[in-house]
């Protein structure tokens, strides 16, 4: 079993790089003739044609949300980047210091940077005394390693679920990377209950000639760092995407914005097949929308404040999701 889940997780690598090389490629294949006959049925080839220009529509509205998936990307970062506090950010700073001096055998320098941390904690934990973790530093980062059909994620999920129950947890961690397709932000915070005891623990072993033990207590609180992920969904960035298009479109080609809100659908089910909260009922009442704004089209009447409400109701949901902790 543990070489069948190696092998597997070795082939889930290829696709994933693939697929993050390709932010939204579409899996599907497009249908087209395949009989040799120069007399085809005209009814075939203008069914294929259809097709193909489904596909068209599809994969233009996938390529058009890139730039609404770097802004989206651009306004997390904004966003964490305002929570990175300075003294947090410099108590770490002169822990780095107290570290290389140490290793330079420089013990005046190393006490002056730990005195000069817990400086900056005291002011720390005054300030924040109610808060537990100072943002210090972050990541953000685009992952769409996940495929684009529902089977495909759901047997990606099964295989997952194998290889936990074989405790095959290597291959299952690459597995479930398979199913990833987010924008994540990840923050390092500095934990004030424990990293004030760690400084003054190393000052007393400095003082004591405990050198290695001083350095050992230092990294251990470096490396100590609370770490929390908040993640945008990828799906519902480009379901958003589509709606807008499709709003844009409604008034000239009600053809393409249907054709957008169905990829809006596909995108959104994808969301919640990858789990994404996969169980809000959020879901299930932005399907109905999208299926209620799908049949209005058909109509002529005007269908803008309908698409406002979807769009908000959407924005809401987006934004929900994106201040979910996981840690």
């Amino acid at each position: 079993m543990n070489d069948k889940m190696s092998a597997l997780a070795l082939l889930v690598v290829s696709v994933s790089l693939i697929s993050f090389l390709s932010l939204t490629s579409c899996s599907s294949n497009r249908a087209s003739p395949t009989s040799s006959s120069p007399t085809a049925p005209a009814q075939g080839t203008t069914q294929s044609q259809a097709q193909s220009d489904l596909d068209k529509q599809r994969k233009d509205a996938e390529q058009q949300a890139r730039p609404e998936i770097e802004k989206q990307r651009q306004d997390a970062r904004q966003e964490a980047e305002k929570n990175l506090d300075k003294d947090a950010i410099a108590a770490v700073e002169e822990t780095n210091k107290a570290v290389s001096a140490i290793a330079a055998n420089k013990l005046g320098e190393a006490r002056a940077a730990i005195e000069r941390a817990t400086g900056k904690i005291e002011v720390l934990v005054a300030r924040n005394s109610a808060t537990a973790l100072i943002p210090v530093s972050l990541q953000v980062e685009v992952i769409d390693a996940a495929p684009q059909e529902s089977n495909a994620i759901q047997q990606l999920a099964k295989d997952a679920s194998k290889a936990v129950d074989a405790k095959d947890y290597p291959a299952a961690r690459v597995l479930l990377y398979g199913l990833t397709s987010e924008i994540r932000v990840r923050t390092y915070s500095l934990p004030l209950i424990s990293y004030p005891v760690a400084l003054t623990e190393a000052a007393r072993l400095l003082d004591q000639q405990k050198v290695q033990d001083a350095n050992t207590v230092l990294l251990t609180a470096l490396n100590t760092l609370a770490v929390i992920d908040r993640v945008t969904p990828l799906p519902l960035v480009l379901a958003r995407a589509a709606i807008d298009q499709a709003r844009q479109q409604s008034q000239q080609n009600k053809t393409t914005a249907q054709a957008l809100l169905e990829t809006a659908k596909k995108q959104l089910q994808r969301s919640k097949d990858l789990g994404y909260t996969g169980r809000d009922p959020e879901y299930t009442a932005l399907n109905s929308d999208i299926s209620n704004l799908e049949k209005q089209l058909k109509g002529n009447g005007d269908a803008t404040s309908v698409f406002a409400k979807l769009e908000d109701r959407f924005s809401a949901f987006v934004k929900r999701q994106s201040q979910l902790e996981r840690r």
